[in-house]
């Protein structure tokens, strides 16, 4: 009986730990997808900067012609 108890113990606390390790990975999964949607977020911008300032040059060249 004993051994059936340790056993059957064995298997839940390794039950738990994929449990647990599982939790970790979702948690982990959606910090790096915040940390992509950032990323994008921050492209985007630097993306439209570089649009307003490109347009800007493109006027001054118009304008010394």
């Amino acid at each position: 009986m004993a051994l059936e108890t340790t056993i059957l113990w064995v298997i839940l606390g390794t039950l738990a730990a994929i449990v647990y390790a599982l939790r970790i990975l979702v948690l982990l999964e959606r910090r790096i997808a915040r940390m992509d949607e950032n990323l994008v977020r921050i492209t985007n911008r630097i993306i439209s900067e570089e649009r307003k300032i490109e347009s800007m040059f493109k006027l001054k060249r118009k304008r010394k012609k």
